[in-house]
Parts: structure tokens; sequence; C-alpha cells
């Protein structure tokens, strides 16, 4: 198995461009799985996410082609084998499949899938998807290895939904399903993030009617002929946050290209009230060396616009390094705070409070050492803090971490780290 090898130590210079969204490209990509025309992604990130559920479509006779390393990737599906996708195992290595039942039940009238896998946080259950759907009209017709769904009514049973939670996938899935249809609807409590708010841009293209795009209310007038068109899919703002981290762990000099602020905000003043010091400039963030780095009472993650969850645990490695106590309270996942164990191993003073919060207490002086990733985000947190600790680490696990970033050991090494891949 791959593991990195990193020499901690080196301060990050230079610049970097930073690309297309893994948490926008996913649900837009299976969009496209609406309409039998051609739908074209530029900026679409080359990470294994993606490349699995590509993997996925041409298996079930999507019509799969582009250029990867100019990051465009064209995605016609005319025809789909619903057959073929009932028996496909790649399903089971990626969480974000759920989001092929909104298009094709939309589409066909019936999907069958085996349940999705990912990584592993705790507890994200199905039921905000498949509930909703019932609640729209569709039969559940099985909920064990796999997933059944049928849908032959030829008009909506309930044109409103309530949420029970904020679900980010749970709206794209359900907006992807009823954009596919010719009748007004509603979601409340739909999702605000900014890469919802790319697939429901990417279907009002389409030809669907939605208000309230950025809000947690919208409306969707769908339309049952839905065509084709180029898309771009969104920098990665997780990506922006995670290399900002890691310029102000090693007390380097950064300039983060291709990035949208306005997504930003919250991770903005979380790091200048820890001593970060930045500045926004025209679709780009310049990082410079803190002077001094400060613990923070407590750290919370929420939905957008607040804290992201997926950026808590990078933090977490930079709170090791800020003077003072900090709590970290995790309120999405309870298994997000299993890297504290990993730094642990490394030195950092840690105390778990319960499975949503914990104590960091820095700043100590990491020791180089084996790791493992426990999650994506949990990965390159490990990474992070390889760069900052003293001596060689070893990061194992590191599939988590190519599944969502970008030929990450590879960019950080352009920026002065001293990180290899080890086959």
């Amino acid at each position: 198995m791959a593991h990195f090898e990193i020499q901690g130590g080196v301060k990050l210079h230079g610049e970097i461009s930073i690309s297309g969204a893994k948490n926008a490209a996913l649900p837009m990509l299976c969009a496209a799985l609406l309409t039998s025309e051609k739908c074209v992604f530029r900026n679409v990130p080359r990470i294994g996410d993606v490349a699995t559920l590509l993997e996925i479509f041409h298996e079930i006779g999507v019509e799969i082609s582009g250029d990867p390393d100019s990051q465009i990737v064209e995605v016609q599906a005319k025809e789909v084998d619903l057959e073929k996708l009932k028996t496909c195992e790649k399903v089971r290595k990626l969480r974000a499949s759920l989001l092929v039942l909104g298009p094709l039940l939309s589409r066909f009238g019936r999907v069958e899938i085996f349940q999705p896998g990912g990584c592993i946080l705790g507890a994200r259950p199905n039921f905000i998807h498949l509930d909703g759907l019932k609640t729209l009209g569709a039969e559940l017709l099985r909920e064990d290895e796999k997933i059944a769904l049928k849908f032959e009514g030829k008009k909506l049973a309930n044109r409103r939904i309530l949420l029970s939670e904020a679900s980010v996938t749970g709206t794209e899935n359900l907006a992807i399903f009823l954009a596919g249809k010719g009748e007004e609807s509603e979601i409340y409590f739909a999702a605000a993030e900014p890469h919802v708010r790319a697939t429901l841009q990417m279907l009002q293209k389409m030809g669907a009617d939605i208000e309230g795009i950025g809000t947690h209310c919208l409306k969707i007038k769908g339309n049952k002929k839905l065509k084709g068109g180029t898309f771009d899919i969104p920098p990665d703002g997780l990506l922006v946050g995670t290399y900002a981290i890691a310029s102000t762990l090693t007390g380097g000099e950064l300039l983060i290209r291709n990035v949208d602020h306005k997504e930003l905000f919250s991770f903005y003043g979380a790091l200048k009230r820890v001593g970060g010091r930045f500045d926004m400039e025209d679709r780009a963030l310049r990082v410079y060396p803190a002077n001094k780095l400060s613990a923070i009472p407590k750290l919370q993650t929420a939905i957008f616009p607040g804290f992201s969850t997926d950026l808590q645990s990078p933090f977490g490695v930079l709170l090791t390094q800020c003077e003072g106590d900090s709590v970290v309270f995790e309120t999405l996942f309870e298994n997000r705070l299993t890297y504290l164990q990993e730094l642990k191993k490394m030195g950092a003073k840690v105390e778990i409070l319960n499975a949503h919060q914990a104590k960091i207490t820095g700043p100590v002086k990491l020791q180089g050492t084996e790791i493992q990733s426990w999650d994506l985000r949990a990965g390159a947190a490990m990474v992070l803090a390889g760069l900052v600790a003293e001596g060689t680490t070893k990061v194992t696990n590191v599939d988590y971490i190519d599944r969502g970033y970008e030929r990450f050991p590879e960019n950080l090494e352009k920026l002065g780290a001293r990180i290899k891949r080890i086959k």
C-alpha cells in the first residue's frame, strides 16, 4: 500500500491555483444523467472520487470522453443500463453514489443500487434521501444490502417537503429529482452550501426554474425535457483553507489563486482569531507568516455559512501550535475527532471530552512518527501535521486523501515541502 513520507520543518513558499470542488463535481456530474444530451464539464478535479463515479457511468453505458489534462469531461447519458447498475460493485466504494438515485428515478421511474460506502464518519443515514423521495411519491422496494426505488405516478404525491436537517446531498438529490418533473414544488430547510448552489445553477441552465438558490427555501418548477450544456465546476474552498493552514503552520508565504472568498468568511474569521495573517485579493488569497498563534475558546462546526466540518480536522492541527486551550466542537459527525488520536501519537496535548468535543492545548513540538488517515479530511490533517513535525512522518491509508485532494503531495512539493509518495 502506498504511503506518504514527510520530512517536517520546511516553510512553504510560492503560489498554487485551486482546482474544482469535489463536493460540486459529484452532484453536477450526476445531474447529467437527467438528459440524453451532452453535458460538458470544465475544471473537473483529477481525484479518486470523480474517477470512481465516471467508472460507474461507463459501466452502465453512459458515454464518457474529454481531456483529463485540461480538466474537461464530457458526459452523454443517451443510454443507461439500469440492470447493470443493480450489480455495479463500484457503487459500494463511493457514498456519492446516492446521487444517482434522484436523476435516474426522475428520468426512468425506477432505480436500484448497492448500499454506497465512503468515509467512516459515523452515522450518515440515508433516510433524508429516501424519506424525501417517498414523500414525493416514490415507493421504497428494499433498503437492505441494496436500495431500490420506483416512481410510477404521473404526478408528485406532495409538492412541499421539509427536511429534518439541512442535508447537502439530500438537498441535491431531491432537487435533481424534482428538476426532471414538470411540476412546481418546494423544499424547506434546504442546504445552502456553495456546491449546492452550483448544482442548482446547473439545473437552471438545463431548463428547470428554481427560486431561492443560496437560501433554505427552494421553489422548483421542473422540466421533463432538460437539455445539456457546458458547466464550470467552481473552485474548492476546502483546498483554499487546507493550503492556507499549511502555510500558516510552516511560517511560509503563499499566494493561492482561483478563490471564491464568499464561501470562506467563517474560515477567515477563525484563522484571523488565532493570529493568522492574510490578504484577500482579486480571486486570490495571500497568506503571510503569523507573528503569534493564540488559542480560541471554541471552534464549532455548523452548516453554511458556519465553519465547515471539512476544515475542522486541518484546523485542529493548527490549534496544536496555538498558545493556550482550544475546544473543538464537531456538531455534525461523531467520528470526526478520531484524527486527534493520531495527533496524540505525535505528542499533541489532547483531551477527548466526548464524541463531539475535545480540548487541544498548545503549543507543542510535534514529533514525526507513523500515523494513518481515518477519512479524507483527517488524511489531509495528518499531512499538515507531518509538515510541521520534527523528523520523519509516515502517513498511511493515503487512498482517502487521493479521493478528494488533487495531486496533494506533488503540489506541496512544488511549494517546498519535503514529501514523497512511496508505493
